[in-house]
């Protein structure tokens, strides 16, 4: 009599094969965006100063050279300063580009500052402490940069972890610091054209959006909160 056939098992399948995504991965494509930005946002300051080598930038091209880089440096500073709320009205988020607008801006400012000093006091530090001490709007412009050096020092991964909140606390003194640059341009001005004063509101609107956050932030969650309730859904993203 013949035994009955074992059951043979089943083939063991084979390990599956990872797949390979073509193109640079999002972390180094993300790098290279913001390695873009930095030589996109210096490309105003060398063509200034080429306009200025060519002798094209006026009669007085110092005066000219050195206005740019601050009037930049506000720019930057503004765009820094928009990366949040536009975050928070549209979705948009920018976040991984705010580091980089706030060196630039942190850069430009030095290369006013660096202007200042070398082509128009000829680092005549007398000069320079008389008129710091003198004229208002330079104290004020020098304070906005002295506000922005820890901020560019700061601004990495090994102080955001040493820092702890005290980080987060440190670097609001850039509202600080755009406010006292918005003052600086309107004041070096001799009479009241529209630019610093548009560039001002544009300061006052983030401002008061920054003091009136806290007071509908708190609603907003409240409303998320309850639109979300009842889901079965875990570990979505907190609405912020």
């Amino acid at each position: 009599m013949a035994s009955p056939a074992r059951p043979t098992a089943p083939p063991a399948a084979a390990p599956a094969t990872p797949i390979r995504r073509s193109g640079p991965r999002p972390g180094r494509r993300q790098a290279w965006q913001v390695w873009a930005l930095y030589v996109v946002g210096f490309v105003p300051a060398v063509w200034t100063f080429y306009l200025g080598a060519t002798d094209q930038l006026g009669a007085d091209p110092v005066k000219s050279f050195e206005h740019s880089l601050g009037l930049w440096a506000l720019r930057f500073l503004i765009l820094t300063l928009c990366v949040t709320p536009l975050r928070e009205i549209t979705g948009m988020s920018l976040i991984r580009y705010r580091r980089a607008l706030g060196l630039l801006a942190f850069y430009y400012a030095a290369m006013h500052l660096s202007t200042y000093l070398i082509l128009d006091q000829g680092l005549d530090i007398a000069a320079v402490v008389a008129d710091v001490l003198k004229r208002l709007f330079i104290t004020i412009g020098m304070a906005a940069f002295v506000m922005l050096i820890p901020l560019a020092v700061t601004s990495n991964g090994y102080f955001i972890r040493r820092l702890g909140r005290n980080w987060g606390r440190l670097h609001k003194l850039i509202y600080l610091a755009a406010a006292a640059g918005a003052v600086h341009f309107v004041m070096s001005v001799k009479s009241w054209p529209t630019e610093p004063l548009v560039y001002a509101g544009i300061v006052a609107v983030l401002l008061t959006y920054r003091l009136l956050r806290p007071l509908w932030r708190p609603k907003r969650r409240g409303s998320a909160r309850q639109r979300s309730a009842g889901t079965p859904l875990a570990g979505q993203p907190r609405q912020v």
